[in-house]
């Protein structure tokens, strides 16, 4: 029972993680391979300063990995499975929001798919 106890911290930590908007946005963009922190804030329309705070996070928990091209700082996902984690989620989401937002839920859908 222990190691059970252990294992749902560790993995509540990484729901905290990832429980952020901005978080959640990033690693689906992460999730077809590395980019550099400006196409990621215009693709994501936040600030640098802001997704470099998220990245760093991301980085120390070793969810995301950087790799310097010159001056340039590439990012990827360390395991690139936990955006397909966040797409499952979408079914959660679907199961308790309003028809209303039904198209929305699609076209998210169809972007991280």
């Amino acid at each position: 029972m222990p190691q059970r106890v252990h294992i749902a911290r560790e993995l509540a930590e990484v729901f905290k993680l990832i429980a952020h908007p901005d978080r959640i946005r990033l690693i689906e963009e992460l999730r077809t391979g590395e980019c550099d922190v400006n196409t990621l804030a215009e693709r994501l329309s936040l600030p640098p300063t802001r997704l470099s705070q998220h990245l760093s996070l991301l980085r120390t928990a070793r969810m995301v990995e950087e790799r310097r091209n010159g001056r340039q700082h590439l990012y990827r996902l360390a395991q690139p499975q936990i955006a397909g984690w966040i797409t499952d989620g979408l079914a959660f989401v679907e199961a308790r929001a309003p028809a209303a937002l039904a198209g929305e839920l699609r076209e998210v859908r169809e972007l991280w798919s």
